[in-house]
């Protein structure tokens, strides 16, 4: 038996290196023929992470196909995708690497978010009339245009409009601070308005679908709870609000984790008079927008123009305040 020596061990890894295997894709699912493979496109699921995500009556809904047939599409994405078993510890750090950060232009606000706001998360932001949230969405929106060594995301951006809050002159003033051309960030900029909550939802679906063509880096709802609020009136609606809020909720936290984007909704505030100490401005949506949220940020307005934003819950986090001034280029310290 010949020796090998150990530059022909060499040569022999690097050919088991540089073999790259082929990437899965939804041909490869059992029961996906031609015809099938184009309704689940047209729908808009390229990736098998989500149609392994979906439950099998809502991806017969969305790709026209039947229950028994999604069910068997969604368990062969599953195992393919591998998204049924555990991993470890450091292979979940490794995924976490994905991760990237979002400056907001204040760099106080960014210090209390661990550097920014972060993709693959729903961040709640709440306060009352004039606050600041719908300022804040205006520059992740900007901002998530830079390039990734600027504090970007080098992405696309879209905004659910349900207050009729957008203005594109905003906008502008926000570009040109940040030194972008104004009609380029309008052009990467994609805004639809919300004229009820069962439009609201409908336009998280849409985005999927434009998801395969269009790299999405930025989804802003603003505001999130707005429609809900109105059309769902009194205790005796509270359940099927809730479920409807928490399943829209779902949805955006599918589309953060694949397309690794950040999903930014913007909430109206209630005060609670019987409250006998601290703060009574209360979120609306209670605990079902509260769990769904990533990070969750309280703004209030301060003296001399200034916002304060407190860190209210995070997963990794202390809780904490930073100041932020709204100015006409945009949010600073």
């Amino acid at each position: 038996m010949t020796k090998k020596t150990a530059s022909e061990s060499v040569k022999e890894e690097e050919v088991v290196i540089d073999v790259d295997e082929p990437e899965n894709t939804i041909e490869d699912l059992p029961g996906v023929g031609p015809a099938t493979a184009e309704k689940l496109r047209e729908a808009g699921f390229e990736e098998l992470l989500a149609i392994a995500v979906m439950s099998p009556v809502e991806l017969a809904e969305q790709a026209e196909l039947g229950e028994a047939v999604a069910a068997k599409i969604i368990a062969g994405a599953k195992k393919i995708a591998n998204i049924g078993g555990f991993i470890s510890g450091k292979a979940l750090l490794d995924r976490r690497r994905r991760v990237k950060k979002l400056t907001s232009g204040s760099s106080s606000l960014d210090e209390l978010l661990g550097g920014g706001f972060e993709t693959q998360a729903i961040v709640e932001v709440y306060g009352e009339f004039g606050s600041g949230k719908t300022q804040i969405a205006l520059q992740l929106a900007v901002n998530t245009i830079l390039p990734l060594d600027q504090g970007g995301l080098d992405g696309e951006v879209f905004y659910i409009d349900t207050e009729d809050t957008f203005r594109p002159e905003r906008i502008a003033q926000m570009a040109e601070g940040v030194g972008i051309d104004p009609q380029d960030a309008l052009d990467r900029i994609h805004v639809a308005r919300a004229y009820n909550s069962a439009h609201q939802t409908l336009l998280v679906d849409e985005i999927k679908r434009m998801s395969k063509n269009i790299d999405v880096k930025l989804v802003i709802v603003d505001s999130l709870t707005s429609h809900f609020r109105a059309e769902y009136i009194g205790r005796g609606m509270l359940a099927p609000r809730q479920q409807k809020l928490n399943r829209h909720m779902k949805e955006l936290k599918q589309l953060a984790d694949v397309q690794n984007a950040l999903i930014l909704v913007t909430n109206q505030v209630m005060s609670k008079p019987d409250s006998m100490w601290g703060d009574p401005t209360r979120a609306i949506g209670g605990h079902i927008v509260a769990h769904a949220s990533t990070f969750r940020l309280y703004l209030r307005k301060s003296k001399g123009g200034r916002r304060i934003a407190r860190l209210v819950d995070s997963p990794n986090l202390p809780d904490g305040e930073a100041v932020f001034t709204v100015t006409s280029e945009g949010l600073t310290d």
